[in-house]
């Protein structure tokens, strides 16, 4: 069987960002969208999406009025050609609730839960995307051979666009910028 009789034939072709926002939540559930062309997202496990809500949940606790937390939505990097990008949390501007697309400049924080078959995309590729985009902060949260997860942290040098290291947390962060939170994530 040929990858032309199992993928799509829009799967193959760039797609334009004015295509894309015409797709259903549906069509586009599961997919990013790098340079014009949709890369095929790996299912997520059960302890990849509970510490994804966990950590949404708290962070949207500890954000207060101003901001929201949440996961499973696109935030377009670029227009053109078109980058969307799923990350696992998205803490936003609350005022831009039914802004569509998410922009960069609606984000503070984007957190990617690395897992099988993500490891370089999230260490790496999406690690220089958001960084390039502008968002403030980005995590990464690697599970740890004996189950308790490592919060990798990083914030934006905006003179050069490129993220330098902040703090490493195991099993509970305790950030204080900007806004106080507290989770427990060796609860799992």
């Amino acid at each position: 069987m040929t990858a032309e009789m199992v993928a799509p034939a829009w799967m193959h072709t760039q797609i334009s960002a004015e295509q894309y926002d015409s797709w259903s939540e549906e069509q586009c559930a599961g997919i990013e969208i790098v340079d014009g062309m949709v890369v095929v997202s790996p299912s997520a496990s059960k302890r990849h999406n509970r510490l994804a809500r966990l950590l949404a949940n708290a962070l949207d606790a500890a954000a207060g009025p101003d901001w929201n937390a949440d996961t499973d939505f696109d935030v377009r990097l670029q227009d053109v050609p078109l980058t969307n990008r799923r990350p696992d949390v998205t803490v936003y501007r609350a005022e831009t609730i039914d802004l569509t697309p998410t922009r960069p400049e609606h984000v503070l924080l984007v957190v990617e839960v690395v897992s099988p078959g993500s490891e370089t995309t999230d260490r790496i590729v999406k690690v220089d995307q958001y960084a390039k985009a502008g968002i403030p902060f980005y995590w990464r949260i690697e599970q740890s051979a004996t189950g308790v997860p490592i919060v990798y942290t990083y914030v934006l040098d905006p003179a050069n666009r490129a993220y330098r290291d902040g703090e490493v947390f195991t099993g509970t962060v305790k950030a204080t910028a900007p806004f106080p939170v507290t989770v427990d994530l060796g609860a799992l």
